[in-house]
């Protein structure tokens, strides 16, 4: 667990299976060798799976096993630590990867007060992403892709959201619909980490 990729790569296997390619993407500093080599030593330690199709070009997806998953609750943990020691508004070469932060969900959110469907958005001029939570009485689950039918969803800008996300807990660019309850449980229960750093905000103002 000390490498310096094994959890990174499995917050990031969180939201369900990907290519060895999506999984470059998001890793950027990972060299192809390191992340060959460290994804096969994952499969060996029993804590991905690999399943190969039949395609051209070949396709082959790696998955996170129950034993990998186990580990969900200690990422909350470092990123409970993070909220509160070490977040500070982005310097002007640095960007706050946000789907980083929601693919933690399942670690962050242990029960959560409000159960249903909430999709969050990320709205940029020459893209969107989309992420589906599920909050259920087992805690909650997410999914890089559009809702069918969520309960709520909330759409904001890459800046909106990182507003949202700051000790100061700035909400108010995201536009919400649908169930506001909801929203907020998941908001809360993934920004949960920040009270120390957002009650020091307040008693600063």
């Amino acid at each position: 667990m000390g490498d310096k990729w094994t959890l990174l790569i499995v917050r990031d296997l969180a939201a369900g299976p990907r290519r060895f390619v999506e999984l470059q993407r998001v890793l950027p500093g990972i060299s192809t060798e390191q992340l060959r080599s460290r994804l096969n030593r994952m499969v060996a330690d029993g804590m991905l799976t690999r399943k190969r199709y039949r395609e051209v070009p070949p396709r082959v997806d790696y998955e996170l096993t129950e034993r990998a998953r186990e580990l969900m609750p200690i990422l909350g943990e470092l990123a409970r630590w993070g909220y509160e020691w070490a977040w500070s508004a982005p310097r002007a070469s640095e960007s706050v990867d946000l789907g980083a932060i929601f693919r933690l969900a399942p670690g962050l959110i242990g029960r959560p007060a409000a159960k249903g469907t909430v999709e969050f958005v990320v709205d940029e001029p020459d893209h969107q992403a989309a992420y589906t939570f599920k909050l259920s009485d087992d805690g909650a689950t997410v999914e890089e892709r559009r809702a069918d039918g969520p309960d709520a969803r909330v759409i904001g800008t890459a800046e909106d959201w990182v507003k949202a996300f700051s000790p100061e807990r700035d909400r108010s660019a995201l536009q919400v619909s649908g169930e506001p309850s909801l929203v907020e449980s998941l908001l809360d229960g993934l920004a949960a980490a920040g009270r120390r750093s957002a009650s020091s905000a307040q008693q600063a103002a």
